[in-house]
């Protein structure tokens, strides 16, 4: 069973490190540091907003308008957070 817990939190953290450099490029797209048109580039965004969009667009739907500012990061890192903290705090059911 610990091998579960272990594969749930690597999961999780891959999560967290796939929101987070999605984070960052989008800062970095937007602060025109970095550009789509590159291939490289391009095919990292397009394949990070693939595998977000699944999990942002619910979230979307749940948080009212907020005038072009996108919290739905935030919400799913919150998420992620708590499930990382009830999974750890729970760990003696795993053994």
């Amino acid at each position: 069973m610990q091998s579960i817990f272990d594969i749930l939190m690597l999961l999780l953290n891959v999560l967290w490190f796939f929101i987070i450099a999605h984070v960052i490029m989008s800062w970095l797209i937007n602060f025109q540091v970095l550009n789509l048109y590159q291939p490289v580039v391009g095919q990292i965004w397009n394949g990070l907003n693939r595998l977000l969009e699944p999990i942002y667009g619910p979230v979307r739907r749940l948080l009212p308008p907020m005038g072009g500012l996108d919290l739905a990061p935030l919400a799913v890192l919150l998420g992620v957070a708590i499930v990382r903290i009830i999974l750890v705090n729970n760990y003696a059911l795993f053994l």
